[in-house]
């Protein structure tokens, strides 16, 4: 049986372990359902928080030539402002429908079932899965390809090919997740992880803007014929509703205090606002400096010291691992 949280008018009560009740300041009896979540203990800012930091991964350093390369600056510009506007609306509807029918729906696969029957609890929670495994596939080939941009900085043979890097990278995350098995230390590393954010994104920002300035007028034309526009943009496309998925909104809403709706909504807020700049930042800052020849990974086409580009990129292999682990982290816990 779920816990039940009892919110009252005035009440106010202490939370209590079990299947007690909870009292809060709400004439509603709220079913919690049973989970290795630690539901309502944290504050709407360190959900704001993971939100930002999943949304500005490594990932950020290929939209400049994923996104903006095949779209241009008006569709880029428009695409990802809208895929923002779109995103936040999106996210904002589950949210706010998370105690809806008197229980809280923690898991995406709660809510679909809750709404439309058993057929659609078992697919969404198939979708999940799915979901999971391709966005964790893909950090660990980012993780590779940053390691190869490490490689060849000091190589110039092009002995290991890239999927040598990827399996190294795959090693690393398997060992990580052995020696973090929980979710205890989550909020360490989740300000490990932002600070490793924060340099590759500084440098790339940086480096790509002193090369803006030195360079020539760029080429900001979309490359390739008229039938491989039409695939680039449909590719483009898809990143920009993949720049804010984080596949498990209910989730990480289960971990936020009441009222949890209230809190998520600043959550969000938080995400589509202060969040977002960080990655429009490094990403319009790439096409503007190397325009259709920027690179699917940004930190290939920036010129500066060895060290410095070193730096960033061991930065992303070290956010990715570590945003990988998270999510996976954050998606046993809720089942």
């Amino acid at each position: 049986m779920g816990t039940v949280v009892e919110m009252e008018a005035r009440g106010g009560g202490s939370d209590v372990v079990g299947n007690s009740k909870v009292h809060h300041d709400y004439h509603l009896a709220v079913e919690i359902p049973d989970t290795a979540h630690q539901i309502s203990q944290d504050s709407w800012f360190q959900a704001g928080f993971v939100l930002t930091t999943g949304i500005n991964s490594a990932y950020v350093l290929g939209y400049s030539g994923t996104v903006m390369v095949p779209l241009g600056w008006v569709g880029g510009v428009i695409g990802l402002i809208l895929a923002t506007a779109v995103s936040l609306y999106a996210n904002s509807l589950v949210a706010k429908l998370h105690e809806f029918g008197g229980k809280r729906h923690i898991r995406y696969r709660d809510l679909a079932g809750y709404i439309y029957g058993e057929k659609a609890y078992a697919l969404t929670w198939g979708l999940q899965y799915v979901n999971l495994f391709m966005i964790n596939v893909g950090f660990v080939i980012l993780a590779g390809s940053a390691l190869k941009a490490i490689y060849v900085l000091y190589r110039e043979d092009h002995e290991m090919k890239l999927p040598y890097f990827i399996a190294l990278a795959g090693v690393a995350c398997a060992l990580f997740a052995i020696g973090i098995p929980h979710l205890s230390a989550l909020r360490i590393w989740l300000a490990v992880s932002t600070f490793f954010s924060l340099i590759y994104i500084i440098i790339g920002f940086t480096l790509a803007l002193k090369d803006g300035i030195e360079a020539p007028p760029r080429d900001y034309s979309i490359p390739g014929t008229k039938v491989s526009k039409i695939f680039t943009t449909i590719g483009a496309s898809a990143n920009l509703v993949f720049a804010y998925n984080t596949g498990m909104l209910p989730e990480i809403q289960a971990t936020v205090r009441q009222p949890v709706v209230r809190n998520m909504m600043k959550a969000l807020y938080f995400q589509f606002t202060i969040g977002v700049l960080p990655m429009y930042a490094v990403t319009f800052m790439g096409y503007w400096a190397y325009g259709s020849k920027t690179s699917p990974y940004l930190l290939n086409n920036v010129d500066g010291p060895i060290w410095v580009k070193t730096l960033a990129n061991i930065s992303a292999v070290l956010q990715t691992i570590i945003s990988l682990h998270v999510r996976i982290l954050f998606y046993i816990n809720s089942n």
